[in-house]
């Protein structure tokens, strides 16, 4: 038997009353997941365990068949481990966003989605003026970046709020508060003077692109639990193909391959086909591969429906369209978003979100097509997301 796990980041959302009371998810012409819906099971499941943050390190580590409430011990610890910088005994890391603030308010939390080597360049500066023995920048993909800091675990105690969360909202609101907050926030403050008239920043306005104007620091974790390897777990070996880090590092974690697959990003220029492509590549050797595309997430966070609709439709063209061509075989296909980033509130959300598993072995229950009015019709509720791996791979 081989396995695929698409995850559709951000796709499920909430009901859009301009848009006739459906969701991007619904509204989409996705033909090939509403026909996997026909033939397959279809439900709902809580990804996010109740009280935790409905981040896409919970959502995704779920999904990969590991108990967030077991195993989640921050975000930004586990894209540094991607990224191959330990957070030891005694450091804290934090995600370090570049992005975009104009009279006081958050104007792009991406920094209009700034590119690898823009970034990187900015970060060396950081690093150069704001580094020292206790505090590093690092380079990540795109406006995502990490912030490494010794000696002052107190900052883990300060309340931060993600920038995505605040879209035009004043930021002096919404700045790291509460103990271990003042060295946070003097590091964003003290970003602003080295990011001012950076090279890289007068290109980015003299083409009317938005200069990264300011660090933002949230997420910030230690040390993290160790995972048991993915194989020891469910015996198959696994292969992972993602444009974020954060997938990356859950990967690295649970001993699963990652696949580098040229085209595959984080944001609306993903190469779907590519993705796809290479995935099926690696099902060659391996026994189940995970495909995470993040576009539909980052629509949902941009606030733009039609994007959001592009982004779900296009998976379902160059993605599943080609895995389905492995029709006919020992093949299950298990679909379905990390977690609800509804257009309305631009950001994240606890919802349960619909599930798909389909392929060799499983029953249609009489589903019409893949959507959140669907599951919540026909299918049953998995409480807990990491369930979700044995009822793939035990049918």
């Amino acid at each position: 038997m081989k396995y695929c796990v698409v995850i559709i980041d951000g796709a499920s959302g909430w009901p859009l009353t301009e848009r006739g009371g459906e969701t991007c998810l619904e509204m989409a012409h996705i033909p090939n997941l509403d026909r996997m819906a026909r033939e397959g099971t279809l439900g709902l499941v809580r990804t996010v365990p109740e009280g935790m943050e409905p981040s896409s390190a919970c959502a995704c580590m779920s999904i990969m068949g590991y108990d967030p409430r077991v195993y989640y011990g921050g975000r930004s610890a586990i894209e540094a481990i991607s990224m191959g910088i330990p957070i030891t005994e005694g450091e804290v890391g934090f995600r370090c966003n570049l992005v975009s603030v104009r009279d006081g308010r958050m104007w792009d939390y991406s920094a209009g989605h700034i590119s690898d080597t823009e970034a990187h360049a900015l970060v060396d500066t950081l690093e150069e003026s704001l580094g020292d023995d206790t505090i590093h920048f690092y380079p990540g993909v795109g406006y995502r970046h990490i912030c490494k800091i010794k000696g002052h675990g107190d900052t883990l105690k300060a309340t931060c709020t993600p920038p995505h969360d605040i879209p035009g909202e004043l930021i002096d609101e919404y700045l790291p508060r509460g103990s271990g907050s003042g060295l946070l926030r003097d590091l964003m403050a003290r970003s602003v003077d080295v990011l001012q008239g950076h090279p890289v920043n007068r290109a980015r306005e003299s083409r009317g692109e938005p200069p990264a104007t300011m660090i933002w620091l949230f997420w910030g974790s230690g040390e993290i639990p160790e995972l048991p390897r993915f194989r020891e777990v469910y015996g198959l070996d696994a292969a992972l193909t993602s444009g974020v880090d954060l997938l990356r590092g859950l990967a690295k974690m649970a001993g699963i391959e990652n696949l580098d697959i040229a085209g595959v990003t984080a944001g609306l220029d993903n190469d779907y086909a590519a993705q796809a492509t290479g995935a099926l590549e690696a099902l060659r050797t391996n026994d189940l591969v995970f495909i995470h595309i993040e576009s539909p997430d980052e629509a949902g966070h941009a606030g733009d429906i039609d994007a959001k609709i592009e982004a779900i439709e296009r998976i379902d063209q160059e993605v599943i369209g080609r895995l389905l061509s492995l029709e006919g075989g020992n093949l299950r296909i298990l679909a379905m978003p990390d977690h609800s980033t509804p257009i309305e509130v631009r950001t994240h959300v606890s919802d349960p979100v619909p599930f798909m598993v389909w392929g060799a072995g499983i029953k249609a229950i009489g589903a019409s097509a893949f959507g959140e009015a669907e599951a919540r019709r026909v299918g049953g509720a998995v409480e807990y997301g990491y369930n979700i791996m044995r009822m793939l791979v035990q049918g």
